[in-house]
């Protein structure tokens, strides 16, 4: 059908996903553009000033180098003498507890010691070699996670729709940073999304054993596991495959591990309490919001709330606006109460978005509240892409050191982004069944 203008209707539609596309890599771009040219230079030239170590700054290389050493020499990875090693390869040299610079991070090997099963293959190759392939394998995997969400929530979107995501996922700060530092939480985050995902397409058994495998990082699965074994409660002849797969995988890991390096588990907890230690704690995103009383108040408040949500709706079918909204509300309150505020574990919170994209317009028409709402946690959420892209842009006409100045621009938001959109779940009890499929 032609319009008046000439233009087909076909043709028109066309146009506006092309320019989704092209919009959504052109922020994409400006952001890996700030890192690149504008972040990155700041934190080198910080670093030169105050004489603050710098070597490959890989968070994977502690995991890496424990797991070397144990599987190839059978050394201990949470030793102090493997601790200084990691330290002359993360920072260029051992800390030193006597210049005042010096980060308080030891990078211990501060993880379960079956992370080793992951990293097996990799242990016998050059560690810039490892960082290629697994750069490119995360990569993969951050982008192969937003259709896997899309699968656990039954979206069904366009393709054009599907790359949009892809796209800003790729080009978000988060997963920018993740890249950088070859952070294990992305790999974490795929395996979380995975498990859902097979949850969804009738497979428990599996997404128990990848819901296990996730828990290398024990704060970012806790909540998930919990809620969906009180969820298994609700029909257990139906879905105790879950948790079988998970309970058996995870007592294959632990039990691995003991085999490994027999009482591993002591020696893990005494690395996570120094972790704690040294790291001043661990702070939430509430602690810094709050304090870290109120802060962990709000957060145990928070943690009840879920419970007796996921207990109430514990009945829900996937594919249902019930669970839809649980799973939302579980992703973005782990956010908000594990104790760490980095952004690449933002990653986490692109279920609860997609929950709150599903349902814009139902929102929209829930009242002034809803509405302001959800207007603020767009501007927030967009925020750091148009500022990245400003700051790039500035570097056309202004002095590179002019610009660095205000090279934290597009962080302003980072403590916003989670809690606006847990503020709309929480409030979304009224309209989370009224949830319409529409396309974007």
């Amino acid at each position: 059908m032609m319009r008046p203008d000439g233009y087909s209707t076909e043709s028109q539609l066309m146009l506006k996903k092309l320019s989704a596309i092209a919009a959504a890599g052109a922020l994409g771009f400006a952001m890996w553009l700030w890192v690149q040219r504008i972040a990155i230079p700041h934190q080198q030239q910080l670093a030169i000033a105050q004489s603050i170590p710098r070597g490959n700054l890989s968070d994977l290389y502690p995991r890496w180098l424990g797991a070397r050493e144990l599987l190839l020499h059978g050394r201990d990875p949470y030793g102090s003498d493997l601790t200084r090693e990691i330290q002359a390869g993360y920072y260029g040299r051992p800390l030193d507890s006597s210049r005042p610079n010096d980060p308080k991070d030891q990078q211990a090997f501060a993880y379960p010691i079956y992370v080793v099963f992951l990293l097996a293959p990799t242990v016998r190759l050059p560690f810039p070699l490892v960082q290629r392939i697994l750069l490119g394998f995360f990569v993969v995997l951050t982008a192969c996670s937003v259709p896997l969400w899309f699968r656990a929530l039954d979206w069904r979107v366009s393709r054009s729709t599907s790359v949009v995501w892809i796209l800003l996922t790729l080009g978000s700060f988060p997963a920018i940073q993740g890249f950088k530092l070859q952070q294990l939480s992305l790999l974490v985050a795929g395996l979380i999304a995975a498990s859902f995902s097979l949850l969804a397409a009738g497979f428990p058994l599996l997404a128990g054993i990848f819901m296990a495998f996730a828990s290398i990082k024990p704060q970012l699965v806790a909540l998930p596991a919990a809620c969906l074994c009180l969820w298994v409660l609700g029909n257990w002849r139906q879905r105790q495959r879950f948790f079988w797969g998970f309970g058996l995988a995870m007592l294959a890991l632990i039990g691995g591990g003991e085999i490994l390096l027999p009482g591993w588990v002591s020696e893990f907890r005494r690395s996570s309490a120094e972790y704690w230690r040294y790291t001043g704690g661990g702070r939430s995103v509430l602690d810094v919001e709050l304090s870290p009383l109120w802060g962990r108040l709000v957060a145990a408040a928070l943690i009840m709330f879920l419970f007796a949500s996921c207990w109430r709706w514990r009945k829900a079918q996937v594919h249902t606006p019930d669970f839809n909204w649980v799973l939302g509300l579980i992703m973005a309150t782990t956010l908000m109460v594990i104790p760490m505020f980095a952004p690449y574990n933002q990653l986490l919170l692109i279920p609860a978005l997609m929950v709150i994209a599903l349902a814009a317009r139902t929102i929209w028409n829930a009242g002034r509240i809803p509405r302001w709402l959800l207007i603020l946690t767009g501007g927030f959420i967009v925020w750091p892409w148009l500022s990245a892209a400003a700051l790039v842009l500035a570097l056309m006409f202004l002095p590179d050191t002019e610009v660095r100045r205000a090279w934290v621009w597009p962080l302003a938001t980072n403590f916003a982004i989670p809690t606006l959109p847990l503020g709309l779940l929480l409030i979304g009890k009224k309209w989370h069944r009224r949830t319409e499929r529409i396309e974007p």
